[in-house]
């Protein structure tokens, strides 16, 4: 549970609702293959379930009343990765900044694997 204080009160949103809402930017970015699982809960669920979740590789935390996101992806090879960062990190601050109205400090983008064609 993401929690910020501010002067109005207090605001609780979901890790799964920052997921889902990331996971969706992040899968409409071009060069993007998809997630990569980080962290043991992600690879427990993986083997449970063996599917594909749209929130794989992203973690949202708070610091302060600022968000910092770690995104882990693959990307199709041959692509410019550095521009495909920049198109995610775009993305995705922009979307949590519309859909929360909370501010976005970092974007983390971690390139875990690259798929050939």
């Amino acid at each position: 549970m993401i929690r910020i204080d501010n002067r109005y009160g207090t605001i609780e949103i979901s890790q799964e609702y920052f997921r889902y809402l990331v996971g969706n930017a992040v899968s409409s970015c071009y060069g993007v293959v998809g997630m990569v699982r980080s962290g043991t809960r992600q690879g427990l669920r993986s083997v449970l379930s063996r599917r594909v979740h749209l929130d794989d590789g992203i973690r949202v935390r708070n610091e302060g009343d600022r968000l910092v996101v770690d995104i882990h992806i693959e990307v199709v090879f041959g692509m410019n990765i550095s521009a495909i960062a920049k198109s995610i990190v775009n993305k995705v601050r922009y979307t949590v900044e519309e859909a929360t109205g909370l501010t976005v400090k970092k974007v983390n983008v971690f390139v875990d694997g690259i798929q050939p064609e």
